[in-house]
């Protein structure tokens, strides 16, 4: 977020390419271990340092890759756009469509496995993909894409059509806005653009049992200057799981339209998706006894044929900047999303030790319609000695759900160990018509961002000081008749402050500190409380963090430390439902990635977390670890490029979990569990235009591993790990 001093840019480009290509050459004299791989690779860091230098913070364009292209340090920060982590006072990391592409990553899920403080746990009773933050849930419904909420498809999204994933940790209501959730952290996605170089890349791959895939990526530019360009991404895969009977599909289009002029950029994205799952394990609902049951047989499928869902979203969102002068800059986005789930979920549910279960049903159609924009003006000046970097900016988010649901009552039995066909049982309540809902609920979550980063003595201190204000409008409606449950609307508005330093002594490290809020609308009081049905308002969380992070140009880093309290609702002496109680997460993480040496890149992190009750009702619970946080993860990934066949890469990553609770009282207790992951892939030239050829296979938990994964946040719902899965895949770039 410093200013840009010195050279123009086509003078410094040229000089730093001289300086890297010298100290390449001069390395190669020393050792006189030319090869044409280490040829290419010392390319590539010539290019990508070179291109590095162009990075505009603030702007849409992403954090430079680091080396191989796989890691960024940096992404983006909400309204304040794409930053170099080592330039700001949060700890925010990229995944790229290089990584995703390597490791066959198909869905979120398999990308962000990638960092021990991201931990992914399904659905409640479904087969969303949900994540656990610094120890808190995001709902992947509160993703955001290109900064904006309210875009990226229900539940699951695959990674077809994204250049970058990027994570950031911590309390965020400053830079993303009160999301419905999001306490710990928040997922960006970017969609690809179009490069210089025209891309033609199709592709093929197998999962097993027997699912099958087919991708095309095609990108172009036009014009005189490659002013305008188009990306379009098809894909289709369907198949059985490595679970028996455990059938899936996913269709999924893209388009990806930009400009860039001089001062004026532009960009229109438009998708869609449908992902159908049938007959797909949807947990354990363990919540009728008080116990963990063993884990079934990795393949064995212990969910009915009939159980089903099938999400399909149309989403898109237009984005422009305008440089008003060469130093401010005006910007705009405006997104929407349309989704429809419709589905029959059924997950058994334990009745003793033996596995017997009864398996109920319960039917959902849910329509979703969400729209979503900001604009504003950043940009950079100076008083006296003093940089500023400045960001003004407004955003707002309207959402509008419409859900009818059915349900059964008298319950057929199987066993989780020795699961049989039932019938479906009739639904015996009802809830809205299920032909045509009612619309259920809007939101609509509004506010205004102001921000500073002041730079002293050259820019080695930054101090941001920033607030937002926003609104939070909730209103509530019958699905029988369509009339408000005025017991349940809620309008509130707060401040919530941001102040972050970043200190770098030297260019290579940087120390820093923030304190941080988090918003989100809290809960509606259960039938049971005194209030039954008033809402609890908004949910007000508080972080402090301090840390240190490094770049050394071949291997970087960063740790940190932390604490998060985040308040919950619970009954009181009375039984009123009210936000009384509170969860303290504090924790370190550390994550270290890079090229300690030509060939071998690793990418490695850890996270102690002790996350903790407190104020809980009649203090039952207080100093209990909270339900499915671990208080250890860890996450080892490794490539090794095997010098002996050229274009040939080794990979291996292992997960480990620690042993984590699913219930308050913490008597249900999970095992801790350890996965391995290995592939190969290979790289060939196969004619003399140098159309390249990428073959990648992968085997994910080697051994076989029998284990629950995790909990939801209710405690409800076991799920169970992935079995071994082989991964094969193709592509062919024309």
């Amino acid at each position: 977020m410093h200013n840009t001093k010195g050279f123009t840019s086509p003078l410094r480009k040229t000089l730093l390419a001289l300086a890297i290509g010298s100290v390449a050459h001069a390395t190669s004299a020393a050792t006189n271990t030319d090869t044409p791989a280490k040829k290419a690779q010392e390319e590539t860091m010539v290019v990508q340092a070179v291109e590095g230098s162009d990075f505009k913070p603030g702007s849409d364009q992403p954090v430079p890759a680091y080396l191989d292209g796989q890691i960024a340090h940096g992404g983006r920060l909400g309204m304040l756009g794409e930053q170099k982590a080592m330039d700001v006072p949060f700890n925010v990391i990229g995944y790229t469509s290089k990584l995703m592409a390597d490791q066959q990553a198909k869905t979120i899920a398999d990308v962000v496995s990638n960092d021990a403080g991201v931990q992914t746990v399904q659905g409640y009773g479904n087969f969303a993909e949900t994540y656990r933050i610094r120890g808190f849930k995001l709902d992947g419904d509160d993703m955001t894409m290109g900064g904006l909420a309210g875009v990226v498809p229900r539940q699951v999204m695959d990674t077809q059509m994204l250049e970058r994933v990027e994570v950031f940790k911590g309390a965020n209501a400053l830079l993303n806005g009160a999301a419905s959730s999001g306490v710990g952290g928040m997922i960006n996605l970017e969609p690809k653009r179009a490069e210089d170089t025209p891309i033609t890349r199709v592709g093929v791959d197998y999962t097993s049992d027997s699912q099958v895939g087919g991708s095309l990526d095609l990108g172009r530019r036009f014009g005189d200057n490659n002013q305008f360009g188009a990306r379009v991404n098809v894909l289709h895969r369907e198949g059985e799981g490595a679970v028996d009977n455990d059938k899936r599909r996913t269709t999924l289009a893209s388009v990806g339209l930009d400009y860039r002029g001089d001062r004026f950029r532009s960009s229109l994205d438009f998708g869609y998706q449908k992902k159908t799952f049938h007959g797909g394990t949807m947990g354990v609902n363990i919540s009728g006894v008080d116990f963990v049951p063993s884990v079934p047989d990795t393949t064995k499928n212990y969910s009915q044929k009939w159980g089903y869902s099938d999400i399909e979203n149309e989403f898109g969102m237009a984005k422009a900047e305008y440089d008003l002068t060469d130093n401010w800059t005006t910007y705009a986005a405006w997104g929407m999303q349309h989704g429809h789930e419709l589905g029959t979920y059924s997950a058994p549910k334990l009745t003793n030790a033996n596995g017997d279960a009864t398996v109920g049903r319960l039917d959902t159609n849910r329509l979703i319609d969400t729209y979503s924009g900001m604009g504003g003006v950043r940009g950079n000046f100076n008083t006296g000695p003093v940089s500023h970097q400045v960001n003004i900016g407004y955003a707002a988010q309207m959402r509008k759900d419409a859900t009818a649901w059915r349900m059964s009552s008298s319950n057929p039995t199987t066993n989780i160990y020795d699961n049989h066909d039932v019938a479906m049982p009739d639904n015996a309540w009802f809830g809205g018509n299920y032909t045509d809902p009612l619309t259920t609920s809007r939101s609509r979550v509004q506010g205004w961002l102001f921000s500073d980063t002041l730079g002293f003595f050259d820019d080695s201190v930054l101090l941001t000081a920033a607030t937002r204000y926003q609104k939070v409008v909730v209103r509530n409606y019958s699905n029988a008749t369509g009339n408000e449950d005025l017991s349940g609307r809620y309008t509130e508005s707060r401040w919530t402050p941001t102040v972050g330093l970043v200190y770098k002594p030297w260019e290579e490290v940087s120390f820093y500190a923030n304190h941080t809020e988090a918003l989100q609308p809290g809960s509606n009081a259960p039938s049971t409380a005194a209030n039954a049905g008033q809402s609890t308002g908004i949910a007000h969380s508080k972080q402090n963090e301090l840390g240190v992070k490094v770049d050394y140009g071949n291997i970087g880093g960063s740790l940190a430390l932390f604490e998060i309290k985040k308040p919950n609702a619970i009954s009181d002496a009375q039984n009123y439902y009210k936000m009384d109680g509170e969860q303290r997460n504090r924790g370190v993480e550390l994550n270290v990635f890079g090229e300690p040496m030509l060939g071998l890149r690793l990418n490695g992190s850890t996270q102690w977390l002790n996350a903790e009750q407190r104020k809980t009702a009649n203090g039952a619970t207080d100093g209990k670890d909270a339900v499915g946080v671990a208080n250890f993860y860890m996450v080892l990934g490794a490539e090794y490029d095997i010098k002996p066949v050229e274009g040939l890469t080794a990979t291996a990553r292992v997960n480990h979990t620690g042993s984590q609770y699913a219930d308050a009282a913490n008597t249900k207790k999970l095992d801790s569990y350890t996965t391995l992951d290995l592939g190969m892939r290979y790289r060939m030239r196969i004619n003399a235009d140098q159309n390249e050829m990428v073959w990648r296979v992968g085997v994910n938990n080697v051994t076989n591993e029998k284990y629950w994964s995790g909990v939801d946040d209710t405690g409800v719902y076991l799920f169970q790990g992935e079995p071994r899965t082989l991964k094969v895949s193709m592509t062919y770039d024309f």
